[in-house]
């Protein structure tokens, strides 16, 4: 029995089968009828239909949403209806000696070569791969990828990841402008352990497991609240505390973004890019160490006590209703730590897998906008949503 020929489809009919009675999807060149599947989707119908006559590539191999296995591309492969000539190929065959070998799809061996020789692929990676100018990546994969620490020391010139890296920061002798930019532009240490930053004694204070936020800040928190509910009614309590919660969102803002990222009033000096290095640096540069992803508790102490006096100057008619606030903000603390940890190591529900997206993308693609972490809502007061970021170049 001779092969089934499967078609060229139209690019305007694969876009038109996008409902629950017929629904198509691509990948590259590849057209699927999976009409058959959408009820059992995992992941619901709903989001099957959310790209109907789209293509699939990108959304599938996203680790962020969900990466699929492969029994998912061999459900797609059972499915296969025929081609679809995308505009990369319509260009290819126009232009083409031989645009026969090209159409109809799939492409012979020649047609095939002829189509990557001119930068256009048929399949999943069609689409060109983006480098952006900030910080040399490309996605949030890149983040994970492991870095050759003598390969990049020696063409960077910056720190190498196989010594102590404080030493290398103080007497480095870097401008500030090219310790700036060679901190925001991401490594990975290999097998995500984390590089050594001292290299003595003080190497196991500079990491901090996510979990002892909670153990170590909740105790005093809820003692703090217990303790003001003595003299408090309930809905005052309730009052204060959600108050000092709700400050605590506009103080992670401020701190992220004018003093974690004070780059551009920092001075030209060892000592502030040193200080600039422990506080903030060392996460950008090697932004998937889970060790140093949450503030060490003596380092919190250190920024926290000036708002235990803040708190008390601003509500100096009530201590307890300053000890409610500072509670509030406290823990509202904790679940920003939790959350930023979160954010890079874990799988999420649906509105933290966005919250993630757009977390990572203030890493590899822009780290001059996006300093929210917990939600987006002061980076759109304050126009530093993150916007598409700057291209150097395609690859």
């Amino acid at each position: 029995m001779p092969g089934r020929v499967l078609p060229t489809i139209p690019q305007a009919d694969v876009q038109s089968h996008n409902s629950a009675k017929s629904c198509y999807v691509t990948i590259g060149t590849k057209v699927y009828d999976i009409t058959s599947f959408i009820d059992d989707h995992p992941g619901g119908g709903d989001l099957i239909l959310d790209y109907g006559g789209k293509d699939v590539a990108e959304i599938m191999a996203d680790e962020v949403s969900h990466t699929h296995s492969e029994a998912a591309y061999e459900i797609l492969d059972e499915n296969l209806v025929g081609f679809v000539a995308t505009d990369s190929v319509i260009d290819a065959v126009t232009s083409s000696n031989a645009p026969d070998e090209i159409v109809p799809l799939p492409p012979s061996a020649n047609g095939t070569a002829e189509l990557r020789a001119n930068g256009k692929k048929d399949g999943p990676d069609a689409a060109d791969k983006i480098v952006y100018a900030a910080t040399g990546m490309s996605s949030a994969e890149d983040l994970n990828k492991d870095t050759d620490a003598n390969t990049d020391y020696k063409r960077h010139k910056f720190l190498d990841l196989n010594r102590p890296l404080f030493m290398q920061v103080w007497n480095g002798g870097f401008s500030k402008e090219f310790y700036l930019e060679q901190v925001h532009r991401p490594r990975h240490y290999p097998g995500g352990e984390s590089a050594p930053l001292f290299g003595n004694f003080l190497e196991p204070l500079s990491k901090t497991p996510w979990y002892v936020v909670p153990l170590v800040w909740w105790p005093p928190v809820a003692y703090g609240t217990f303790l003001v509910a003595q003299q408090l009614s309930p809905i005052a309590l309730m009052l204060y505390w959600i108050t000092g919660l709700c400050i605590w969102t506009i103080v992670e803002y401020g701190l992220h973004r004018f003093l974690f990222h004070i780059d551009g009033v920092l001075p030209d000096n060892r000592v502030a890019l040193t200080a600039h290095f422990l506080l903030h640096g060392i996460h950008h540069y090697l932004p998937m160490d889970r060790l140093r992803l949450v503030m060490p508790p003596t380092l919190f102490l250190v920024l926290a006590t000036p708002f235990w006096y803040l708190a008390h100057a601003v509500f100096f008619y009530n201590w307890n209703a300053a000890v409610a606030v500072y509670c509030g903000g406290i823990f509202g603390y904790t679940c920003y730590d939790m959350t930023h940890y979160f954010l890079h190591h874990k799988n999420l529900p649906a509105y933290y897998r966005e919250l993630k997206k757009y977390h990572l993308q203030h890493h590899f693609a822009d780290y001059e906008n996006g300093f929210g972490v917990t939600s987006r809502f002061w980076d759109r007061i304050f126009k530093t949503e993150l916007p598409p970021p700057k291209v150097i170049k395609a690859t």
